[in-house]
């Protein structure tokens, strides 16, 4: 009387690759998660606003978890997914990020030099802050590729797959973003 459902073993197979799907994205986001707060960091402008993109992120890729068996690239997708969520966050609140964007920059990079003197401290600050609105400049196309290579730590192929673009193309974004932005914080080009 008790009979399971025609589909049983195909629901149970399912709900197994669901799992290991779920814990495979837990582990790669771990590893990934301050390098994708770093990207989010420069992309959004701020270390708050930088936190609730990383778990907006990482809900988006849970809730898309059963993508997953069909990605070449767990790390270069989670990667993309937060590019997106990061600039949808920065579309929606740029007005108030820019009035904050230096406080909080100045207390985060204040945060990451307390083990230099106060000088070296300050001087970072300032180049950090200069660095980041040299950043924030950039076009959005070259801005993306450069974060997810600086801070991504993402190869020129992995970048080309997550914004499904061509390596040469990618290449040629980076190096326009390192150009611009050394004539942006006063470097040669």
């Amino acid at each position: 009387m008790n009979n399971p459902p025609p589909n049983s073993e195909a629901l149970s197979e399912d709900a197994c690759d669901s799992a290991d799907a779920g814990q495979r994205l837990v582990s790669v986001f771990d590893d990934a998660r301050g390098e994708i707060l770093g990207t989010l960091f420069y992309l959004v402008g701020n270390m708050e606003e930088a936190r609730d993109v990383l778990q907006e992120t990482f809900l988006k890729c849970w809730r898309n978890r059963q993508q997953i068996q069909t990605v070449d690239n767990l790390k270069a997708w989670i990667f993309r997914i937060a590019l997106n969520t990061g600039r949808d966050a920065r579309k929606t609140a740029w007005n108030r990020r820019r009035e904050s964007f230096a406080e909080n920059f100045a207390e985060e990079a204040i945060m990451v030099s307390t083990a230099d003197g106060p000088d070296a401290g300050l001087m970072k600050d300032e180049e950090l802050q200069t660095l980041q609105i040299a950043v924030s400049q950039l076009r959005p196309e070259e801005q993306s590729v450069f974060l997810l290579r600086q801070n991504g730590d993402l190869t020129y192929e992995q970048i080309a797959q997550a914004t499904s673009l061509p390596i040469g193309t990618v290449k040629t974004r980076m190096r326009t973003a390192i150009r611009t932005l050394r004539q942006s914080v006063g470097g040669q080009s």
